[in-house]
């Protein structure tokens, strides 16, 4: 049962019980109601949340929960505002899914961020107090973020630090970056399968989706020169290093072709880099930017994935006039990202304690990863990894032919269990079933279980 489902049948006995009490009577509190209900205290809140939205209860903070009457108020009518509105850009099964992570007693085999044990807490600690301290953390930056950040950014692609833009992580940067190179009702390519923010923050952009396949050598490059005579796009989406979900690689001679192709047709590459740091057989390949003296490919990069997903700052490189408009534009959406972030971020960087974070990171990577294989190898031989990841965080699986991934996903989720439902992971249909697993947020016992969990799934 969904935690919203639970949420709902708790806030329909609970109205019960308000049935026959005075107004202005103490409910019991959170905890209490948890254990009566055997529910998280998340889920209690939910369902007291629903009676407030009623009217039904009024919370008090630092006293608790009262009745405050018995009338239910009208049912909402919201038919006008579907009128109002007009078609739908994202796709809302899709975005309920990209930020879904279930509840803390299920096992996270598929979730885009590391487990807490993974994520340099002590350091991030220690940094953030003596940030705190600082009187720059809580004055202004420039639009474009602080100079020094900035600077340190811009090093490892070789860019100049006045084409850095921060950013509050890598999806606000997907957005900013789609809404600003490509009109309103033009073509973007992606290669396919691809990561599902990507897509979101082309509908949310009003795009045009289109998408080439990819192999464990990325985009297939003759595809994608089809696809940019018929389409006509001027934006192509990448994940060259360790690609989400299937891990794959850009190889080097496509490289090269793909900057041809862009320079031919006039288009920019958005090279979503979120990986960079997250190598575990060797290093990643160097960006894609550093390739493109001529301003074609916009790079994306993030902190979130390899330091701490509350770490939301991330950038956008871009030379040119398109960086010029990035920058421009910057103050519409906010005038920059929280100054203690970036003072946060500047001291990690910097820090001794970042590379023994990266050779640990590393090293716990790759036990995972090959404990997740080979769980899966011995417990579902009936799934199939085409490959195995030389980096990133998931592991691409295909099913037989004819598994319903969705219903797969649910009776896991059910069990405990999150795996991602591959189908997510297309622009259109997908030409087989697979599912994404993570091993950056489950220990080795969890990866163990889980699978153990999945087999029955399948095995019934």
């Amino acid at each position: 049962m969904s935690n919203d489902n639970r949420a709902s049948e708790i806030a329909a006995r609970l109205r019960q019980r308000i049935a026959t009490m005075h107004i202005g009577e103490k409910l019991p509190g959170v905890r209490e109601l948890s254990g009566e209900f055997a529910a998280s205290a998340a889920t209690v809140s939910a369902a007291l949340s629903e009676l407030s939205a009623f009217g039904l209860v009024r919370a008090e903070p630092g006293r608790g929960t009262f009745v405050a009457g018995r009338e239910r108020l009208p049912e909402p009518d919201f038919s006008w505002q579907s009128q109002a509105l007009g078609r739908a850009r994202v796709d809302a099964d899709r975005a309920a899914r990209l930020g879904g992570y279930g509840t803390p007693d299920h096992i996270p085999l598929s979730w885009g961020y590391l487990a807490p044990e993974l994520q340099p807490n002590e350091e991030l600690h220690r940094i953030g107090s003596r940030a705190a301290k600082s009187g720059r953390a809580w004055m202004m930056t420039p639009p474009a973020g602080s100079p020094e950040l900035r600077r340190i950014l811009a090093s490892e692609y070789r860019a100049d630090p006045n084409d850095v833009l921060v950013v509050s992580g890598g999806q606000q940067g997907l957005v900013f970056t789609m809404r600003t190179l490509a009109e309103p009702g033009s073509a973007v390519i992606t290669e396919s399968p691809s990561y599902p923010g990507a897509i979101l923050a082309a509908q949310s952009a009003g795009l045009n989706l289109s998408s080439v396949p990819a192999d464990a050598d990325g985009i297939l490059v003759d595809r994608l020169a089809d696809e940019l005579e018929r389409t006509r796009a001027r934006v192509v989406y990448l994940q060259p290093s360790y690609a989400n979900p299937t891990g794959a690689v850009l190889g080097a001679e496509r490289r090269k072709q793909v900057l041809e192709l862009a320079a031919r047709h006039g288009a920019f590459i958005i090279e979503d880099d979120w990986a960079r740091h997250l190598g575990i057989d060797g290093q990643a390949p160097p960006p894609l930017f550093t390739e493109d003296p001529h301003g074609h490919v916009v790079s994306i990069l993030t902190l979130s994935k390899p330091a701490s997903p509350g770490l939301r700052l991330g950038a956008v490189i871009a030379r040119g006039p398109a960086g010029e408009r990035l920058r421009a534009s910057r103050t519409a959406d906010d005038l920059c990202v929280a100054p203690l972030v970036q003072e946060i971020a500047c001291g990690l960087l910097t820090s001794n304690a970042w590379p023994r974070h990266l050779k640990r990171l590393r090293a716990e990577l790759a036990t995972r990863r090959d404990a997740l294989a080979s769980a899966i190898h011995a417990t579902t031989p009936s799934i199939r990894i085409p490959c195995v990841p030389r980096g990133g965080l998931h592991l691409w699986a295909r099913l037989p032919q004819g598994a319903d991934t969705r219903e797969i996903c649910t009776a896991a989720y059910a069990a405990g269990v999150l795996i991602g439902d591959g189908s997510h992971f297309f622009v259109d249909e997908p030409p087989a079933p697979f599912l994404r697993f993570s091993y950056g947020a489950a220990t080795e016992a969890q990866i163990a279980e889980g699978i153990r969990r999945l087999s029955e799934i399948l095995q019934r």
